[in-house]
């Protein structure tokens, strides 16, 4: 099976690497060539244009930051779906509104192709280590064949649902996740203004009913000042929208969504977009007047 593959980021080179490493042909295309140049290396193919990667490929994958890149992509002048055919199988890993989902589904069944939403989860270490978690939605027998492809990627695949379901899975993911972080970054800086030691709050609380995948994994950057780990605050802040735009359709009301969504906006708005979501910490920090270390983490004047 060829496979194309379109979005190499922190998630998307990754993922294609251990691709090449299963034994699969792949053909990449990505805006900056550094990482079509380091995985041509390694045995890829490049290609230039969406377009070209549907003409090589039998499946095609594609891993994109933000909606419109996607919709460009796959709609746009010389996209993905401008030469799909039959038999075909498009597989988007981006996080992005069912409706967008439903939408490319649609598209390519025309053609008479297939298309599954597979949004993951499990961050760059998860990419690297090929231990994603996978939630796809759309056509069971379509999923079946994709399957070795996903297990080449992740160790915990799942198909959730028909078409758009797998996005909204993941979403509802991102609505604990960037709920969990902001709260655990109010708590600590809360609990080191009062005069308790993040690393013995951390020992602690990591084995009481406070913890939490989220806690476990910001904790230690918070004490080590470490926020340059790969998942941004502004791509969390786009996942914040999205969740607000299908709350909206739903009629359902999300009042921690909400103020998590402005904690997001206020540490872009102040230039930490490109950091981890673990800087949500420094606004919170800035107005409390302290940071999240260790008294013997600071060092003497």
């Amino acid at each position: 099976m060829d496979i194309g593959f379109i979005g190499l980021g922190n998630m998307g080179f990754p993922m294609t690497r251990n691709l090449l490493r299963a034994g699969y042909a792949v053909t990449v295309h990505n805006r900056s060539q550094d990482a079509v140049h380091k995985l041509m290396a390694e045995g890829a193919r490049s290609a230039v244009s969406p377009a070209e990667i549907t003409e090589r490929s039998d499946l095609i994958i594609t891993c994109l930051p933000t909606p419109e890149s996607v919709e460009r992509v796959y709609l746009g002048e010389r996209g993905l779906l401008s030469s799909a055919r039959e038999e075909q199988i498009f597989v988007d890993c981006s996080t992005v509104a069912p409706a967008l989902s439903r939408v490319l589904y649609a598209e390519a069944s025309a053609h008479g192709a297939a298309f599954l939403d597979a949004p993951i989860s499990g961050g760059p270490v998860g990419a690297r280590d090929a231990t994603l978690t996978i939630m796809v939605g759309g056509d069971l027998t379509v999923f079946e064949r994709a399957l070795p492809v996903f297990q080449t990627l992740g160790r915990n695949v799942h198909h959730v649902g028909a078409s758009g379901t797998g996005s909204v899975v993941k979403l509802i993911n991102q609505h604990l996740t960037s709920i969990n972080t902001a709260t655990v970054a109010e708590a600590m800086v809360l609990g080191v203004k009062a005069g308790a030691d993040p690393r013995t709050l951390y020992e602690v609380i990591k084995t009481s009913f406070g913890s939490s995948t989220m806690f476990n994994r910001i904790l230690p950057l918070l004490i080590e000042r470490r926020f340059d780990e790969g998942a941004p605050i502004r791509i969390m802040l786009k996942d914040l929208e999205l969740i607000a735009e299908m709350g909206r359709d739903l009629n359902v009301r999300l009042l921690l969504a909400s103020g998590a969504r402005e904690v997001y906006r206020e540490a872009v708005a102040l230039g930490h977009g490109d950091e981890d979501i673990a800087a949500l910490v420094k606004p919170l920090e800035r107005v409390a007047g302290v940071e999240v270390r260790s008294p013997s983490d600071v060092e003497p004047v």
